[in-house]
């Protein structure tokens, strides 16, 4: 594994709960995804409330579990990394948002390098 440390990129993926890629849900198609691809890490995030293009206000009242939650896939690699894996990425997406931003990257381990 190469270490990260410096400007890297950081990707994010915003999609729904409720997206599916087959029988999957796509969130985990895509964690899976980049796990296979090395990538460094990857966390999934899944918000309170949110709207995406079609305006749907999305929230979890108590009584309605089947909300399309607001996910969010979080991932730092190299910009080379990640636009390589673009278009597997982009045959997977039904539809959302993928934003790309330059990150400084400070790492912390718990063993010492060596």
């Amino acid at each position: 594994m190469s270490k990260l440390i410096g400007e890297q990129q950081l990707m994010r993926i915003f999609i729904g709960e409720n997206d599916r890629h087959g029988h999957r849900p796509l969130y985990e198609a895509l964690v899976e995804l980049l796990r296979k691809e090395g990538f460094a890490g990857a966390t999934v995030l899944r918000g309170v409330c949110g709207f995406g293009a079609n305006r749907v206000y999305h929230t979890q009242k108590l009584l309605d579990l089947s909300a399309d939650m607001p996910m969010v896939i979080e991932v730092v690699d190299s910009q080379e990394k990640i636009a390589a894996i673009m278009p597997q990425i982009d045959a997977m997406m039904g539809g959302g948002m993928i934003t790309l931003e330059k990150a400084t990257v400070i790492r912390y381990t718990s063993k010492p390098e060596k």
